[in-house]
């Protein structure tokens, strides 16, 4: 489970004294602790992977756009620690898919679906979501549906 990698890496991270990879750490264990609490209410998810990889990949899309606001802010310095967290989030992420495959499977679940133009979108992305959501940027995913379908 990736919640048994996250606290494997947290111990590695404080007896090799590593500070920042320890303080992103602590950072993702905050954030998967938070989502937890919200999903107390709700029904249990089935697969707590899955749990982890939305925080994951909603950590990574926030450090992305800070990044990005940073340098244009000429802040170099502020983006270059977000650039090290994504890099400590992104062990823990599994491999993600590439343009190739991502359009193969948009090609693949357009056919099944029988989908021929935008007004289908909605159901592809649902369809990409259900079957990819752990190994898919669903941003860049929303683009190649959108060439594909157009």
């Amino acid at each position: 489970m990736i919640r048994d990698d996250i606290k494997a890496a947290q111990v590695t991270a404080m007896k090799a004294g590593d500070k920042e990879a320890r303080a992103a750490i602590g950072l993702i264990q905050a954030a998967i602790k938070n989502r937890d609490i919200e999903l107390r209410t709700g029904t249990a998810p089935t697969d707590d992977d899955a749990v982890v990889v939305e925080v994951l990949q909603k950590m990574v899309k926030q450090r992305r756009e800070s990044i990005q606001m940073y340098e244009s802010g000429g802040r170099q310095e502020l983006a270059d620690a977000e650039k090290a967290e994504v890099a400590v989030i992104e062990r823990f992420l599994p491999a993600q898919m590439s343009d190739a495959e991502t359009t193969a499977a948009i090609e693949a679940i357009k056919a099944e679906l029988g989908a021929a133009g935008m007004k289908d979108m909605g159901r592809v992305m649902a369809e990409l979501k259900a079957r990819h959501a752990a190994n898919l940027d669903m941003s860049k995913a929303s683009g190649l549906v959108k060439a594909a379908l157009s």
